[in-house]
């Protein structure tokens, strides 16, 4: 080996960023094993490489002694004439596989510090054992099939988003783990489609999901005035649209957070009407009385929508309709007030509550405490 090839050598591992003198201590190894092996050696071989004139050398390492812990040994030279036709292609090796690990390092490097965040790439290949998604050149992510909403299925070479789970090292290539199911990937996207999230103005406080089929999300602002459902759901719905493009129609419910356990309980049914709200603080459980005709809607298919409520808020929601709470002999009259559960005085307004969590603004009917739109939900007498 010559010293034009030394200097190459450290060339290359100066423009790749790889340590020189650590591939220069492989190629010691690679050779000393190559060595041995060409040579039929019994003994251990020991390779030294000139750092300065590119020349090699090769011992053979006879015991002549010592202990089992620490033997000793009397290097004899045994170089070739062919040394440099064999280092050459051993130099080659040792670079390539130089090359490999700096890259993979770079490419774990990068990634480590992007848990937690969204990428997008292709899908390379997709079957029931996994699926593979390009994110450049070089760099690929696996998308598991537990972290795959069954109603999803990919294509070759279409763009979709993810969510960075895990990447760890292994003795091949970074493996960066990605999902589709991830609450994660919800805010990741808000972020990138609703500027006021991405800001800070807006706060996703919470996320409740059943990946491709409905998630909700509790949203507040931090400027009075601002109403955080409007800017996540978008001028004719058009932010949260893309949202549930992107998900492949999963459907999307964004409500108002409140610090109110009964009121945010209340939102979280949406889009059920809530007549009253009787939150438990040290059961953590919230009876929810709903109008007769709002019952199945609070509920849900399948219980989904009392379930994601219950998800959303962290709280255990029993549910009943205004005629199973008669039955039993809880009012259902009244709304829950400030203190999260007494009742109000009664002030001639419609307590019904809104879609939105408020109580209606609307003057009750004489004799009634409902005003005429919200009447047909009164309770048979």
């Amino acid at each position: 080996m010559s010293s034009e090839l030394m200097d190459a050598l450290t060339a290359l591992a100066r423009e790749k960023n790889i340590d020189e003198y650590e591939m220069l201590d492989k190629l010691e190894q690679q050779l000393a094993a190559t060595y041995r092996r060409i040579m039929d050696l019994e003994n251990d071989t020991r390779v030294v490489l000139d750092r300065d004139t590119g020349r090699i050398y090769v011992y053979e390492l006879i015991p002549v002694g010592g202990t089992e812990e620490e033997p000793l040994f009397e290097e004899h030279d045994i170089t070739p004439k062919d040394v440099s036709r064999i280092a050459a292609q051993a130099a080659k090796n040792v670079i390539m596989s130089s090359i490999r690990d700096a890259e993979r390092d770079r490419i774990y490097d990068e990634y480590s510090d992007r848990v937690g965040e969204s990428v997008t790439g292709t899908v390379q290949q997709s079957d029931s054992r996994y699926t593979l998604i390009k994110l450049r050149e070089g760099v690929e992510a696996l998308l598991p099939p537990s972290e795959q909403p069954h109603t999803e299925r990919y294509d070759h070479n279409q763009r979709i988003k993810a969510y960075i789970i895990e990447v760890r090292k292994t003795t091949t290539e970074p493996s960066i783990v990605v999902s589709r199911t991830h609450p994660g990937l919800i805010r990741r996207l808000f972020e990138l489609e609703v500027p006021e999230i991405y800001d800070g103005i807006v706060e996703i406080k919470s996320v409740a999901r059943e990946p491709g089929m409905r998630s909700k999300v509790a949203v507040s602002s931090r400027e009075s005035g601002l109403d955080p459902v409007g800017a996540c759901v978008g001028p004719k719905g058009s932010r949260v649209r893309m949202i549930v493009s992107e998900l492949r129609g999963e459907r999307i419910d964004v409500v108002p957070w409140s610090e109110e356990p009964s009121t945010y309980v209340a939102n979280a049914l949406s889009p059920a009407k809530v007549t009253r709200v009787i939150a438990d603080e040290d059961s953590h459980t919230a009876t929810v009385i709903v109008p007769d005709d709002q019952l199945s809607l609070a509920i849900g298919k399948e219980g989904q929508n009392a379930r994601l409520a219950a998800k959303l808020t962290g709280w255990r929601i029993d549910i009943k309709s205004q005629s199973q709470a008669a039955d039993s002999g809880m009012a259902t009259t009244s709304i829950a007030g400030e203190d999260g559960g007494q009742d109000e005085e009664y002030d001639g307004r419609c307590v019904a509550i809104t879609s939105s969590g408020l109580r209606c603004r609307n003057k009750a009917v004489p004799g009634t405490v409902y005003c005429r739109i919200h009447a047909k939900e009164a309770p048979a007498s």
